[in-house]
């Protein structure tokens, strides 16, 4: 869209006379309507896609998810996985598997925070006395870094935490060798 428009306005800036034969009217309603009317609804649809996929829509990709549950405290987040025998809480750090989506469970004993990890997806409330889901996927193992985004007290600006995306294999060890397995 930037492209083309550019290229419309270096046409025009250039070539004194491209355009003059169209008249004003109907630049308004090509360039105004016709043209970013298609490029909109394709943008709607493709947010309404990832806003269901990030929050509650299950799929085929999403059924076989791994749930992590975030308990965010004044001034840290606690990470633990339910579904694994031997599973402790660890403070700022979330191990996942790279390729395989998970499953956030984002919880607060205290006041609101917000989880988020700009790189992997959006960002969820984690209330007190309610539990909040958000589906998160990294592609590559890599580091990736996370923050609370909700001001929460004098101590928010440390809350920060980091998320380990290993592949499968180093996952396992990872949590084993967290959980002392």
């Amino acid at each position: 869209m930037f492209t083309l428009v550019l290229g419309l306005f270096l046409a025009t800036w250039f070539v004194p006379t491209f355009g003059r034969r169209l008249p004003p009217d109907r630049w308004i309603l090509w360039g105004g309507l016709a043209l970013p009317l298609p490029v909109l609804i394709a943008l709607t649809l493709y947010a309404f896609t990832q806003g269901e996929f990030l929050l509650k829509g299950a799929t085929k990709d999403t059924e076989d998810a791994l749930q992590v549950r975030a308990i965010g405290r004044m001034w840290q987040w606690h990470f633990s996985y339910p579904t694994l025998p031997g599973s402790v809480a660890e403070a700022g750090v979330l191990h996942i598997p790279a390729g395989r989506t998970i499953e956030i469970v984002a919880e607060s004993e205290d006041v609101i925070h917000s989880f988020w990890v700009p790189r992997l997806g959006g960002k969820i409330d984690a209330v007190p006395g309610h539990a909040n889901r958000l589906r998160i996927r990294a592609d590559q193992p890599g580091r990736y870094g996370g923050i609370c985004s909700e001001y929460c007290g004098t101590g928010h600006a440390g809350m920060r935490f980091e998320v380990r995306a290993h592949d499968n294999d180093g996952f396992l060890n990872a949590v084993s060798a967290r959980t002392g397995q």
